[in-house]
């Protein structure tokens, strides 16, 4: 688990098809301190266990699944700077929110601006991703915890104000119209859905298939309307 503060910069090589090198570029110390054999580690948001440790990165390998699911799996990560963040430790701060290395699919960028106090930056959400966004709420771009400023449903777009510190410090910076980056959706949502329509999700668990759905009944029953 991770709190989407990114750590630090790093490029990212494929050693083989299915093996990485990531070196770091930037704020290693922050990595590399505590770094060992078997940690995870997001990789612009996905999550990675590290295999081998170099002097100034270490190696890692990344599943058929996570390639296709994530930008790891297409050609133009290769010349590309990724964010790192090491896991969350227990006792830990939590600046963000809780982001699980788990990319729910791939976005891209529609447009970015300058403003007087941060940079608004509009993305492209797979609809499959785009259910799960609101307004005021947390969405993890490359492993980054942004906050969504404002949402179009109709577009599956939507926009965030980033502030200069976090734009210059991550690979946001490096983006142009039309990249593509990771997206992963708030968990809180995912738990929420499954527990209002149970019903409704594949290849469900016998043992939840009995789980009452969630209506305004159910909550005035409760105590809670």
């Amino acid at each position: 688990m991770f709190t989407g503060l990114i750590q630090g910069l790093g490029t990212i090589k494929p050693l083989s098809k299915d093996s990485w090198l990531i070196n770091f570029i930037s704020h290693s110390d922050a990595i590399m301190q505590d770094l060992t054999y078997g940690d995870s580690v997001a990789v612009d948001g996905v999550c990675l266990t590290v295999e081998e440790i170099l002097k100034d990165g270490f190696i890692a390998t990344a599943s058929p699944e996570t390639q296709r699911r994530t930008t790891l799996g297409r050609e133009e990560i290769q010349a590309r700077y990724v964010n790192l963040e090491t896991s969350l430790r227990v006792g830990g701060k939590v600046g963000g929110h809780f982001v699980m290395g788990h990319v729910d699919g791939i976005g891209q960028l529609i447009s970015a601006s300058q403003t007087a106090t941060s940079w608004e930056m509009t993305f492209a959400a797979p609809d499959a991703i785009a259910r799960y966004i609101v307004p005021k709420g947390s969405i993890a771009i490359n492993g980054i915890s942004l906050t969504v400023a404002r949402y179009q449903h109709e577009h599956s777009q939507f926009t965030t104000a980033v502030i200069p510190l976090t734009y210059s410090e991550t690979n946001l910076s490096h983006l142009v119209p039309g990249s593509w980056v990771n997206l992963e959706a708030d968990i809180l949502g995912k738990y929420v859905e499954k527990f209002v329509y149970p019903r409704n999700q594949h290849n469900q668990d016998p043992d939840q298939a009995e789980l009452d759905v969630i209506t305004p009944a159910f909550l005035t029953e409760h105590g809670y309307l």
